[in-house]
Order: C-alpha cells, then structure tokens, then sequence
C-alpha cells in the first residue's frame, strides 16, 4: 500500500507528463504483480464495488475524529472531496500498516459480505494503521476514481515502457470485461488466451474536433465524409460462432440488444465491425431519448423491441477473415465493408418475414470537389439527424485512441441562448474553494425560471472574479448553494433540445455549457422561455418525454 500510495502522491503532485509516464514505469518495473494488476484496474476504472457505503464512512469518521457531523460536512464543502475530507480530520498516529494493494483490496472485497459493526471495526482499525496520503489512497479506492490526469493511454505508455511490449498492443490487451478477480498480471499481460481474446474488441479510433479554418485539411479529394450519426458508438464481434456487442466505453451490451443475434447466420467469422446503434423504425432514425429507454434495461420486453428497434449503422472494418485490419487504408476497409453489407443485406432482402431482416446498414460515404460543397452537405445534419459531419484521410489506417491528423470531427454549430446567473454552488477538486457550478434561468411573465446548469467554460481568472462577486452578493444559503443577486449574464451553448415535463422550464437542453460572459449585457435583455423554447425542432427534439 506504501508503494502506490507514494505513486498516487508523486502523479497527484506534478502536471508534467513525463514525470507522471517515469514514475508509473518505475512502480510497473517494481511492484509485486498482484499490485501491478490492482493498479491498472483501479485507473482503468475496474475497482472492487464499493464495501461501505459514503454515510456510514462519515458517521464512523466524525466518531473517531470527536467532531460533529455538520463540522464534517462544512469541511467536505470546502474541500471538495470526500476521501480527501476524512483524511484530513482523522487523528494522527505513530502506527503504520506494512499491507500490500492487493491485500487490502482483498479485505475491502472480503468486508461486502460482513456486517456492519464488522465493517465499522475493519475501517477504524486501518484509518488509524496509516499515514496522511495511504488514508487518501485507502478511500478513494472505496469511493471514486483517482482524477490525477492518468489517462488510459498514459497509463499504456508507461506500461509499454516497463514490459517492453508494444503500446498498441498493450491497449488490446486492456480491453474488454476483465477484473483485478478474474486474472493474474501475467495472463492479462503477457500470456495469449485464446478464450479471453476470442470477444475482446480493439480499442476505438477517437477523432478531434476541426481546429480553424475547414480548408486548413488540404485537398478535399483526399477525404471522405459522412454523417456522424447521435447513438452508441460499437464494436460488433463475430468470433467462433459467438456474438459479442461492445460499447466505447468497454461494456459488453450484447443481451441489451437481442436483434442483433441474426448477425451470427449472415456475417462471417471473424469479422468486427465498427459502428453506431442507432433507434430506427420505419425507416426513420428515432430520437436519442428513444434509444435512452433501452440503455438503462437490464432486459427489454417485447413491447420495447417493437416500439424502439435499433440497427447497426456500420462506418469501419477492423477485422476480416480472421485477420486484423487496421492497418490497411480507410479506402481498402471500406471497400470490404461496402461488399459485406451488400451480401448481408442480400440475404436479408431474398427472406420473405420481416422479422427476419437483418438490423445492419451501412455509413454512407461521400466525396466532395471543394470544401463549399462538405459545408452545404454539413449544413443538412439537422435534417438527417446526424450532429455534423466525420471526415476521414482515405489512406488512414485505425489509429489507437483519439490521434489527430487523419480523422476529424465537424460538429453542426451549437445552439445558444443568453441567461441570467441565478443560483452558484461551489466546484470540486482544486475548484472545491470556489463557486464554479452555476445555474441559470431565463425571463418568463417578469420573473427568472431555471432551465440549465452549468460548470465549463470560463476561463481560472472569470471563475475567480464570479466567485468573488458571488461571496460579497448572496441572497440566500440552501447547504452548499447560494442564491445571488440576477445581475450577470452569460451565453449558454448546448448541443440538443426539447419538450420535457420534468423541468420547470419545460424545456430539457443536452450538455449545456458556458460560451462566454456577456458583461456587455443587461440582464433585462437576457432571452425568455419563449426563447427558449422557439430553439426545439418541429420533430420533439433530441428528448421527448411527452
């Protein structure tokens, strides 16, 4: 535990990358094996589940400490983070604990099953067995991620650098539903199981967002385009006669769509598809609240299957025949892609029951002579449903993670809308001192109703000014929040919008964030409801829960 928890300190205390990759080499050269694979679980986001709950973990720590629960509380809202707050008010000690990562996983795995005096005994006995920065570590492993900016693909690096094993091949081996309890380091490292690879999807090729000027690409012939289509971005496997459905963010989804089990009698073995599940009916695309209804089904009925079918939008070829392709250009896989679909949907089309058509279509791609022509073709998202366009360098193989250069993101203009600040909570992590979360409303009838909160975008220095002019212009103190004084306006982005009649305003905006700060504007000109809600397209918009 001493090991990593030093790890955590030395990553948690520099912004510099390198220092970050040296000292995580360092630790993977180092640590025992069952603590090296624990480590690459906990920041890959694979803990253990959680033993005790966040309110006992309070109550027992104000015990211990001989402070009251609403001093703990006040100190939580100050510092920002729960692992860090018991931490810090727990008594010091000369005790130190010689526990090693793996250990105290397998204890906290162990305390699921046990009582909660049981429970209470175990986290008092180690609280005090460690130092300032183990108690931190011990925490956050029962209540949340480390956010200390390791990402995957940094974590990756420094692992490629201790074990010698090529980077992109490490990132394949870190996919999938493996767990710190059901493998060793060796066998996730270093052996190949045929079995565990057999349904293992290969990281995703992420792009960026276009920087500047679109003509800044180059020639336009050089790139293909097509729709980026709003759904759940997927891996579809097809592997020794198993199917197996991943989403991006590396869960395996493939019993959440049933219809998707026609693909093992129409699409080869070893074949992986790259693309979007989408809602369609009709042959229609439906809205992405529709698809939002199965997300969260641990089965889906009959009636939901018939009201919300979804299909494969397929956009990439990873693997065929058996063979990795990735490194072959976007034009060749695309190309294979183009025939496999048509003799899938050859087959389906020669079946006389609709119930046996297959749910798989194809991206269409589209080539352009001048950038006007990608533009005007860009400016038709809204009426395909899509969020804007992807291009992509037609010689570009599959890249691992979000690489910039030959694949690109060119998102439809977000919509906006001026609101007033009304209501400010105080941030986390280093904005835990400082009233970062806002929430807005907009005129209606004379008077502020909230439609949307937000926390991005403004700069340290705008946050810091708000913060200061929110202090000295509370109204009112609800625990953490403040209601301020209507006196700022702020330009309001968002990426989606529609009826709802779970919100005040009757209107439900998609990840809302803060454009910039209009001090050149009077909050008696700020936008109204009606406003608002002459935004939502005449299809319902992206969510509608009418």
């Amino acid at each position: 535990m001493k090991q990593f928890a030093e790890l955590i300190r030395i990553i948690d205390g520099t912004n510099k990358t390198t220092l970050k990759v040296a000292a995580l080499t360092e630790y993977f050269k180092t640590a025992p094996d069952d603590d090296k694979l624990w480590t690459i679980a906990i920041l890959s986001h694979r803990r253990p589940k959680r033993p005790v709950n966040t309110t006992l973990m309070r109550e027992w720590a104000t015990e211990i400490s001989g402070i009251p629960l609403w001093l703990f509380e006040e100190s939580y809202h100050i510092v920002g983070d729960l692992a860090e707050t018991i931490a810090l008010i727990l008594p010091t000690t000369n005790e130190s604990s010689d526990k090693s990562l793996s250990q105290i996983i397998k204890e906290l795995i162990a305390l699921r099953k046990k009582e909660d005096a049981d429970k209470k005994a175990y986290l008092q006995e180690n609280w005090l067995k460690l130092n300032y920065y183990e108690r931190f570590v011990f925490n956050k492993i029962m209540t949340g991620g480390f956010r200390i900016g390791v990402s995957q693909k940094l974590m990756t690096r420094a692992l490629s650098q201790a074990t010698g094993i090529d980077q992109d091949i490490l990132a394949h081996k870190l996919m999938g539903s493996w767990t710190g309890e059901n493998t060793t380091f060796q066998e996730l490292i270093y052996e190949d199981n045929e079995v565990a690879m057999r349904g293992k999807p290969y990281p995703f090729y992420l792009a960026y967002a276009v920087e500047g000027v679109i003509t800044d690409l180059g020639d336009v012939t050089q790139w293909s385009a097509e729709h980026k289509w709003d759904g759940i971005r997927s891996q579809t496997i097809i592997r020794s006669g198993e199917l197996f459905v991943w989403s991006r963010g590396e869960e395996l989804v493939t019993d959440k769509y049933p219809e998707f089990q026609k693909f093992i009698n129409v699409i080869p073995d070893g074949t992986v598809i790259d693309g979007e599940i989408l809602p369609y009916k009709d042959g229609q695309i439906l809205n992405f609240n529709d698809l939002q209804t199965r997300i969260g089904r641990k089965t889906v009925g009959k009636k939901l299957l018939a009201d919300v079918p979804v299909v494969i939008v397929a956009y990439d070829l990873l693997e065929w025949q058996g063979e990795d392709i990735r490194d072959k250009s976007f034009q060749e896989r695309r190309s294979l892609l183009d025939k496999l679909i048509t003799s899938v949907q050859h087959s389906s089309s020669n079946s006389s029951s609709s119930s046996n058509q297959v749910p798989l279509l194809l991206s269409e791609t589209m080539n352009f002579n001048s950038w006007e022509e990608v533009a005007k073709e860009r400016e038709r998202s809204a009426e395909r449903k899509s969020e804007g366009l992807m291009l992509k360098r037609k010689d570009s193989p599959y890249l691992v993670g979000r690489k910039k250069g030959d694949w690109w993101k060119w998102k439809v203009d977000p919509f906006t809308i001026d609101a007033v600040l009304t209501y400010a909570m105080r941030g986390h992590g280093r904005r835990a001192n400082l009233y970062t979360d806002y929430t807005f409303g907009l005129w209606q009838d004379g008077e502020l109703v909230t439609f949307a909160k937000a926390y991005s975008g403004l700069t340290d220095v705008e946050f810091r000014k708000i913060d200061a002019w929110i202090k000295k212009n509370t109204l009112e103190r609800f625990g953490p929040v403040r209601s301020v004084k209507p006196h700022h306006v702020f330009e309001i982005a968002f990426e989606g919008i529609a009826p709802s009649k779970r919100h005040k305003s009757g209107v439900a905006t998609r990840f809302p964030r803060i454009l910039r700060w209009r001090t050149d504007k009077p909050i008696e000109e700020a936008n109204t409801i009606d406003d608002l809600k002459a935004l939502i397209p005449t299809d319902g918009g992206f969510l509608n829960d009418e």
